[in-house]
Parts: C-alpha cells; structure tokens; sequence
C-alpha cells in the first residue's frame, strides 16, 4: 500500500479557487484557518486553464494555488483535470465526443465527455498529466495525485467498436470460443468474421433501453470491455505520473455503488481507495456506510478516503434536502469509524455560477464565518486535529464478509426473467442492513477474496459463479462456518450462460436444496411466509419471486402461507461437513425483518450479535489501530438522545470521559462517541 503520509486524519476539500479574483482568497485561507482545514483538492476542472490550446501550456495560477496552499501550511490532492475536455481539444478532434447508445454523436459540452477510445484524448490526457507531474512532483504542498474525475458513461462510436473486437480476441482468442460463450446459435447470430461484432446498443441488439438485450453474453462483455476502456485511461494517466513521480500516491474518486463500472476491475491499479459519497438523505444510514464498507473492501481493508460529501445540500436531484444540525458530523464519523483516513467535502466554496452554484459548500456566496454550516464543519474540524493520529490505519477485524459482485448485478439486470423488479443492490443492502444492525462488522468484498479469515459469509442475489468460488463457499463451512445466500443465486456461469443442473447450480451441494420451478409475480402480491417456530416464530412477507424448494437434505426453517406451494420451505438451513458448518437459503425476497430474522440467528450461532443490537438507531463499528489498540465508535442516528449501557472500560477520545463498564453512556441527537477500549 502506497498511502498519503500524514500525521493526522486530512480535512478539507474541493477548491477552485481559479474562479474568484486573487483577494478572495486571502478570505479563503483566513476562514480555512478557523475551520482546521488542512487539505485542499485543486485542479479537478483546470484543463482548459493549464492548456489553453494543444500546442500551449499556462501553470500560471496554478502555481500561485499551489504556492499559496504551501505557504498556508496546507497540502495539495492535485487532480489531473482530464475529466471534462477543452473546447478546442472537441474541435480539432470531433471523434474524442462520445457516441451515445443510440447511436448520436454528440457535440461538445458537459463532463465526462470523452470517448475512452479515442487516439487523441489518450495522447492528450496523458500529455498534461506527465506535464503537471513534471513541473509539481518536488512541490511541498503535493500530497497525493487525483486522476481524471467521477470516471463514467459509455460509448459507443466505431473506435469504441474496433477496441471492442480487439478486446474479444483477447479474451477468447478464437471466434468458436466466442460464439459458445455467447450462445449464438440462438437465433441464428453465429459470427464468421470479427468485423461482424458491432456493440450492443439500442440499435443492434436493445430494445427498451439498456437493460433489455437479446444476447446477455455480447451486453455483459460490453460492460466488462468499457470498464477496461475506462481504466487503461487511468493508467495511461498514472505512467505518466510515475515517469516524473515515483513516491506519490496516486488515486481517482469513486462512486461507490456506481453499477457502470467494477471497481474490482481497477482496485489493484489505485494506490489508496478514494470515494464520494452522495446518499440520498432519506436513506437509512446503512446505505451510505455499505459504500463505505465497499470501498474499504476494493483495498483488502486498508482505510481510504472519503473524497467528497456535501456539508448541506446536494443540487443535482430534482429535490435537495438540506443536513440537519448534526448530520454533518454524524455523516464525517461514519465514515472514520468505517475506515476513512481523511474526511474532505465537496466544495469549499460556492461556485459563483453554473449548475453547481446551490450546491453546498463549507463557505457560501457571501462568505460568511457564523452560518451553522460552517460552525458545525468547524467543530468537526476541531474534534479530528485533537483525535490527532489515533485512528490513522486503523483497521475493521471483521468476522463477516459479503460478497458484492459485479458481474451479477449486471447480468441479474439484463436478464429477461424471471422479475425485472428485482434489484441486486436492494437485496445486497437488505442483508447487509440486517448484519449491521445487529451489530457485526461487515467487509464487503469481491468473489474473489480470500475468504478463510471469515466465520460467515453473505452472498445474497449471488446470480453468477465463477471460478472455484462454489469450492471456497463450501470450505467455510467445512470447518464450521456459516454461508447465506438466496433467490436467483448460483443460476449461471461467467458468460450468463445457465448452469445445466439443478438450481441453485454449483451451490446446490452446499445448500442441500434444489429448485425445479419459481413464481414471479407483481410487487403488490405477497406470500406470507412464517419463520421459526414457537415463541421465536415471525410472520413476514416475501416478494417478487417465489422459488419452490425441494430440501436434499436441508430442513424448513421458513414456510410460504399460501398459493398452491403453501407449506414448501421459503427458507432452509443444511449442515455441512463435520464441523458444524451450515449452509442457509433464502427463496423468496423477505421483507426487512424477515431478512433481520435470518441473518441475526445466523451471527448469532458464532457470537457476532454486537452488545448494543437491542438499540435499533445506535449504530457500532470497530477499528484496531496500528499499535494494536481497539477503537470502538457508537453512533446515534435518532433525533432524539438515547441512554446505553457501556459494554466495557474506556475513554471517549472525542470528551476525555472515562467510561466504566456497565456505566450508563448517553448519545446526543445525532451523538458520536469514539472509545479507546481498555
């Protein structure tokens, strides 16, 4: 791992300063000043700005950003600033302007406008970043290197056409092999010349939009084949850094769960994770901390950073709720106690114009000091100079995995049937919501990570195996641990291409069960389905889609209520192997508190039910510090204060409190507590 080095969490964020005449700067850094900002990330738009045309360069006042930044005492995210293209570069090179799926090439204007394909944009963007890297790897302010920006889209001009088939060949080197992958004897689609592949698109083989394909195998690809298109950009980009800048970081900003790229695909190529997180603010806070948990996760654990989020409101949703008091740095210390190893906003200061002009910023149009955003950014600023080091490359000791997958979710998507209404990142984030709720640890990590350190596993909407991943799964339980999965898992293999055996295909052994047929039906029918029995017994509802389970050895742990399939197990528990090991599957989608039900008695068989779980808005995490100390972070997402029992001997690092186990520990609304275990 190759990290920014600092001695304490980086706080800052987005800053253009290139915008406003010089002597608003000096404002700028007073108020950087009271608010304990220390890192700034500049360059991120600045294409236009440092090459003016192709033949010129101009660092003008990107030297006096950088000289000031130094002088202040503050370091330097420098970006690249290849995101969005110049005019001049879209006119003297029309084909660098993407091609749309339906098959219109645009004109110039947006972000994100390039096709990764093209010759000049990757002899151009390459050009300035070596640029840049040359003039700014001895600056004292650099920091860390920010390539490009938000990276995202497709294209789909004839240079994206003729990379695709160079990509194929790659992948299968011959046609034969191909034309099985794809299945393409169906419907009379064999391909004899590699010039007849064209890509997928509304006007080859979509219909209804992106989602709808005739041949998943060529539209799956196409996915794979842009993610890679996307990423040699990057690397292009990153050697071109290191031929001037061996040291520095290098890293590109997230989106967490972004379903257009596989984030897998580009981890090894990042030298620290980075992330912008953008929840919508009416989502319960386990959606923004599974992106947390998922970006720590493309780094085998290593912290990352949490690149931008809005210090109030966003402007890009037709609705902008605006952060309550509180929410800001209840948002900030979710991310620390997740993993974060530095905490920037997007922006510092309002834009004066364009679509990004009510955004939210740390300082507004009037550039003010006593707003209640600023204070509350300040406060935060505060607390993270006097945590000072403590949490730097802390790490999650997570006993649970789950098991997020790319291609699964795009070939869940793409499929015709059996529901086009199941979404695999609502049922990834049903189980994960459950697990962390009940207060275990989570790592959430790709297919194919090393999963031995792990005593459960959660592979939910697991619709593609590849690989000995089945192997793997069934060796968690072999020596006794515990693997969860559901509906539409284990049905096809790396090409899409149905398992010819019994569902749930290579997880059929472990799971004991098979499945010869499965209802879909509309999102207002619900089957009751009756979980448990006794005084444990939980009435929930399934959706969706309902698989009817033949048990090969695995016993009822749920039932449907009703349909012609009533009495049929809608949930399965199998023993696996001689240690005790359990292999538990889920047929139908289970409302909340169902899936709530299963998933707590699968952690609770090896002890993973955290000691605060009875308090549904009190959310846990754990980090252990590079020194071995255990840090434990209780965060209040209720508006209201709630009172808990401290599950052991600690000091509050945010108070300087001593906290005796069994001793009552109060939350504020939105209250953070970070305790230094002893």
């Amino acid at each position: 791992m190759n990290t920014p080095r600092t001695d304490k969490i980086p706080y800052g964020g987005d800053y253009n300063p290139e915008q406003w005449p010089e002597p608003v700067w000096d404002e700028d850094h007073r108020l950087f000043d009271q608010a304990r900002i220390d890192t700034l990330t500049v360059g991120v738009f600045s294409w236009s700005l440092t090459q003016p045309a192709e033949d010129a360069y101009d660092f003008t006042v990107l030297d006096r950003i950088l000289e000031r930044a130094a002088a202040e005492g503050r370091r330097v995210c420098l970006a690249t600033g290849t995101a969005a293209l110049p005019p001049w570069l879209a006119l003297a090179y029309p084909e660098v302007n993407r091609t749309d799926f339906e098959g219109r090439r645009h004109g110039y204007g947006q972000r994100h406008n390039f096709c990764p394909s093209s010759p000049a944009y990757r002899r151009l963007c390459t050009a300035i970043a070596g640029r840049l890297a040359e003039r700014y790897s001895d600056h004292p302010a650099l920091l860390a290197w920010h390539i490009n920006n938000e990276y995202g889209g497709a294209c789909y001009c004839d240079l994206c056409a003729a990379a695709f088939r160079t990509w194929l060949r790659e992948q299968y080197v011959t046609l034969d092999a191909l034309n099985d992958a794809w299945c393409t004897t169906f419907w009379s689609h064999r391909f004899t010349d590699w010039y007849e592949i064209e890509p997928p698109n509304a006007l080859t083989e979509h219909w209804r939009g992106p989602d709808h394909t005739a041949f998943q195998g060529i539209t799956l690809d196409y996915h794979r084949f842009m993610t890679d298109a996307l990423l040699g950009c990057f690397r292009a980009e990153k050697e071109a850094i290191r031929r001037h800048d061996a040291e520095t970081p290098v890293t590109t900003n997230f989106m967490g769960m972004y379903r257009p790229l596989d984030y897998h695909r580009w981890a090894p190529h990042l030298d620290f994770a980075s992330w912008d997180s953008y929840p919508p603010l009416d989502a319960p806070p386990t959606m923004a901390a599974l992106g947390h948990d998922l970006m720590r996760g493309l780094k085998d654990g290593a912290p990352f950073w949490l690149m931008e989020q809005t210090p109030s409101t966003t402007a890009c949703r037709d609705v902008n709720p605006l952060r309550r008091p509180g929410e800001l740095r209840l948002a900030t210390w979710q991310a620390v106690a997740h993993g974060a190893d530095a905490a920037l906003y997007f922006q510092m200061r309002a834009s004066r114009g364009a679509c990004e002009k009510y955004h939210g910023a740390v300082i507004g149009h009037a550039g003010r000091d006593d707003t209640r955003v600023f204070r509350e950014v300040a406060e935060v600023g505060r607390e993270l100079e006097e945590l000072g080091s403590v949490a730097l490359g802390a790490r999650t000791p997570a006993r649970t995995a789950l098991l997020f997958d790319w291609d699964s979710w795009w070939a869940l998507e793409i499929s015709d049937g059996p529901s086009r209404l199941v979404r695999y990142q609502q049922v990834v984030h049903a189980y994960y919501r459950a697990a962390r709720e009940s207060g275990a640890d989570v790592d959430v990590v790709p297919v194919t990570a090393d999963l031995t350190s792990y005593d459960v596993v959660l592979a939910p909407a697991l619709h593609m195996v590849k690989g000995d991943l089945a192997t793997r799964l069934e060796a968690v339980a072999a020596r006794g641990g515990t693997v969860l999965t559901t509906f539409l898992s284990g049905r096809v293999d790396e090409h899409d291409n149905a398992f010819l055996t019994d569902v749930p295909g290579p997880l059929a052994d472990l799971m004991g069960v098979r499945v010869d047929e499965w209802d879909s039906r509309p999102a207002d029918v619900i089957n009751p389905v009756l979980l448990g029995t006794g005084d444990e017994a939980l009435r929930t509802d399934g959706r969706l889609v309902f698989e009817i389970v033949l048990p090969q050895g695995a016993e009822p742990v749920g039932t449907y209520q009703a349909d012609f399939y009533a009495g049929t197990p809608a949930v399965t528990r199998h023993s696996f192997g001689e240690s005790g090991g359990e292999g538990w599957y889920v047929a139908t989608a289970l409302d909340q508190p169902g899936v709530d039900w299963v998933v707590r008695r699968v952690l609770a068989r090896h002890g993973l039910v955290g000691p605060y779980a009875e308090y549904s808005s009190v959310e846990t995490a754990c980090r252990t510090a590079p020194d071995g100390t255990p840090l434990f972070f209780l965060l209040n997402h209720a508006p209201e204060a709630v009172s808990v029992t401290a599950h052991a001997t600690a000091v509050d690092l945010l108070t300087g409190k001593e906290v005796e186990r069994g001793e009552p520990l109060t939350l504020d609304p939105c209250g953070v507590s970070v305790l230094r275990l002893q």
